[in-house]
């Protein structure tokens, strides 16, 4: 399986070298030659399986340089109980018509645990496979939650380094006091004045400076990426979805073959994306409704074919989705408009804030794509509808999901069983959680925490719990112009 740049790069490389990599020369993202083919009798087998079985045999189709019994030992080595107590990606069912993918589980209670824990292993024998000698530098900007979990599965990973920059009003004091409190001889973390696009565009330049790339080879490092812009973290998430279809029809929700419907609460758009594929594998899949919080961007561009980032910022109580730029959505873009055209909606992106796609793409959006939001008001209704009338605590991010995905059932009349995907646990924000169930919520974070664990009767993470007792190792703040000089001090040139 070779991988290609979006935007047209012509020559084709390994997994091993897209992972390596990160972001494509020409500025695009990697994509598969070709999607795999996932057949029905297969999916029956894999109801059988458990999550590491599943997860090996959906990454052996796409990384097809490595082995599946490496994939297989990293996968069972990863998604065992140690690491995800419970289970990886249980499925629940808190109200008719709607399961939830509980995707939190893991050691920083957020979704991109799932992907974080294995992807640091696939770069590693990535850097193995290619020959690599230089210490891989990974750069990271983060809304929030990828921060702590790449930096909790890289950390102190060999000929690795990595690096985290967040918004420093940007995200709650949970989130970042996981990251400020990282343990690891190999990370560093730094806030930066602005919000996440400032932090996500900083990272893209630095990656498209010849010059820095240049001085940075000279010391020894080239750098990599594990946001979801990076194969090799996208990759994973394909196999919840399959994963949650086998559960449904484990459980006779399903008969095999029967569709289901999947809601996902989308700021960079990779999440959602990797449901796609699994659709476009074979997995049955009817429509995906994409939740949107109050930076509503992604449901205007569904609804109109336009995408705008010439909008006014909202910091709200879902963070993760405070995004204006959806870097996975060119993926979707290249599937179905080719990289010639997705290229020029991504220089307009750059050069003029906005584009909008053909007719005949919007119609190809249309028939898989419903786009909706939930302001402040629906995220905290959400939350307290699904606390008082189904007993189930859920985050601020599933809280947009589940809002959406009602307003959908209720206004189409697609009773089609629904699986939301749950990003986060409802500690990381638990304030808002607090104050949308009934609150008062203290000011403090921590007494938050206790407060809503003896109104909810729900256990803290011992993750999230442990925090207060940990040591601040990061405080610095610079503007984003700065970023290149700081991974320059980090990497020692």
């Amino acid at each position: 399986m070779k991988y290609f740049s979006t935007r047209g790069q012509k020559e084709g490389i390994s997994a091993a070298y897209a992972i390596k990599q990160g972001l494509a020369s020409d500025g695009g993202l990697f994509m598969p030659e070709s999607i795999p083919s996932l057949s029905l009798d297969k999916i029956k087998e894999l109801c059988k399986e458990d999550y590491a079985r599943r997860a090996a045999y959906i990454l052996s189709l796409y990384l097809t340089d490595y082995t599946y019994d490496e994939l297989l030992s990293d996968c069972v080595e990863v998604y065992g109980e140690d690491r995800f107590p419970g289970g990886a990606a249980p499925l629940v069912k808190p109200e008719d018509g709607i399961s939830v993918l509980e995707l939190w589980h893991g050691p920083t209670s957020a979704f991109k645990d799932m992907a974080l824990q294995i992807m640091p292993r696939l770069l590693s024998r990535a850097l193995e496979k290619t020959g690599e000698k230089r210490t891989a530098f990974i750069l990271v900007a983060t809304s929030g939650d990828t921060g702590k979990a790449a930096l909790e599965g890289y950390r102190d990973v060999p000929g690795v380094r990595i690096s985290v920059f967040y918004p420093v009003d940007g995200v709650s004091r949970i989130q970042k006091l996981q990251m400020a409190t990282q343990a690891g001889d190999n990370v560093f973390v730094t806030a930066v004045r602005g919000n996440f696009d400032d932090a996500q565009n900083g990272v893209k330049r630095i990656f498209s400076d010849t010059e820095a790339a240049k001085k940075i080879d000279a010391g020894g490092c080239f750098l990599s990426s594990a946001n979801s812009i990076n194969w090799g973290r996208l990759a994973p998430q394909i196999a919840y979805y399959v994963s949650a279809y086998c559960d449904l029809v484990s459980r006779g929700e399903l008969a095999l073959g029967e569709k289901m419907n999947v809601c996902v609460p989308t700021g960079n758009f990779g999440n959602i994306f990797a449901a796609y594929l699994a659709r476009e594998m074979g997995l049955p899949v009817g429509k995906f409704i994409c939740a949107s919080n109050k930076n509503n961007i992604l449901s205007d561009f569904f609804r109109t074919g336009r995408y705008d980032r010439n909008r006014a910022f909202y910091t709200t109580m879902s963070p993760s989705m405070d995004i204006l730029i959806s870097s996975n959505l060119e993926r979707l873009l290249y599937l179905l408009a080719g990289s010639e055209r997705t290229a020029g909606y991504m220089k307009k992106l750059s050069t003029e804030g906005a584009y909008s796609v053909e007719p005949d793409v919007k119609e190809k959006l249309d028939a898989s794509f419903c786009g909706l939001f939930a302001d402040e008001e629906k995220t905290a209704a959400a939350i307290a509808r699904s606390f008082k009338e189904d007993g189930y605590l859920c985050d601020t991010h599933t809280a947009v999901a589940l809002s959406c995905a009602r307003e959908y059932i209720e206004t189409t009349g697609d009773r089609t069983p629904m699986v939301v995907a749950s990003t986060a646990s409802p500690y990381k924000f638990a304030s808002n959680v607090l104050r949308s169930i009934g609150g008062p919520a203290p000011e403090d974070e921590f007494a938050a925490l206790d407060e809503l664990e003896k109104k909810s009767g729900v256990a803290i993470p011992a993750g999230l719990a442990s925090l207060r007792k940990k040591e601040v190792r990061f405080d610095r703040v610079i503007d984003p112009a700065d970023m290149l000089g700081e991974v320059y001090s980090e990497m020692g040139i």
